[in-house]
């Protein structure tokens, strides 16, 4: 099995800077992470230049929708313009030709009670209009998180499955995330395949902070406290695309990664 593996990049430049670390995958923001709006990649001549670009490229995109995003909340305030923001960021991967977006679990409050969020997320997806997959992505800390603890995904899960458009949603693994969150990564492949029956895919990290941490923290490989071998046996298990986070120049993780799984 090959592995398509690849990294986050800037969508001003994201095939050119794909091609100049080897990625086969990019995975961009349509603006910035931390605002409420989506403006776009900033690629020269728009949306449908780095759509044809990444297509002639041979390279494939995914786009990752800002933080704040909280679908779950019961707060009105948030979780609805949640809602509006995840729509047009689902608008935008399309005009990019993205095969997925990716979307943090979200959380609770201490004083909620965790079913109004699972079902706030069941609305969510309801609510949405896109052909472009959701991949929920399992997060590090938190309590009350809707996608740490593999018995609260799996709650998600059934919540989620049970719209009318449960077939746009997918799930992303992140390895940092697993580790800081508590999850075995030996098996956490497994696990959650058991849950959803797929991984669409893998954003791969290793971590700075001690397994169970709840610390979010990503390092370059070979750099973190996950052990090589979990991170390239958890990977292999996923099966799935590939996208390298850690802030710096990942062509060197591409390669780490690449030459292990090709091994």
């Amino acid at each position: 099995m090959s592995i398509r593996i690849g990294a986050h990049v800037d969508g001003a430049d994201a095939v050119a800077q794909a091609e100049a670390i080897g990625a086969q995958v990019a995975q961009v923001f349509l603006g910035d992470p931390q605002s409420w709006k989506v403006t776009g990649s900033g690629f020269p001549g728009g949306e449908d230049a780095l759509r044809s670009a990444a297509q002639e490229a041979g390279i494939d995109l995914y786009v990752h929708a800002p933080y704040g995003i909280n679908v779950a909340s019961t707060n009105n305030r948030i979780r609805i313009p949640s809602r509006k923001l995840l729509q047009a960021t689902l608008e935008g991967a399309a005009a990019i030709g993205a095969k997925g977006v990716v979307v943090h679990g979200g959380h609770v409050t201490a004083k909620d009670d965790p079913d109004v969020g699972l079902d706030n997320w069941r609305k969510a997806i309801d609510s949405l209009d896109t052909d472009v997959p959701v991949l929920i992505e399992n997060t590090a800390g938190g309590d009350f998180a809707m996608a740490r603890h593999l018995e609260r995904i799996e709650q998600l899960w059934a919540a989620v499955m049970a719209s009318s458009n449960a077939s746009v949603v997918g799930f992303t693994l992140d390895t940092c995330h697993a580790w800081s969150g508590g999850l075995d990564l030996a098996t956490a492949a497994a696990d959650i395949k058991a849950i959803t029956g797929r991984i669409d895919l893998v954003h791969a990290n290793d971590s700075r902070d001690e397994a169970g941490s709840g610390g979010d923290r990503h390092a370059h490989f070979g750099e973190g406290r996950i052990p090589p071998e979990l991170l390239v046996g958890v990977i292999e298990a996923a099966g799935a695309p590939v996208v390298c986070e850690t802030h710096g120049d990942m062509g060197p993780d591409i390669a780490w990664l690449r030459e292990r799984l090709a091994g």
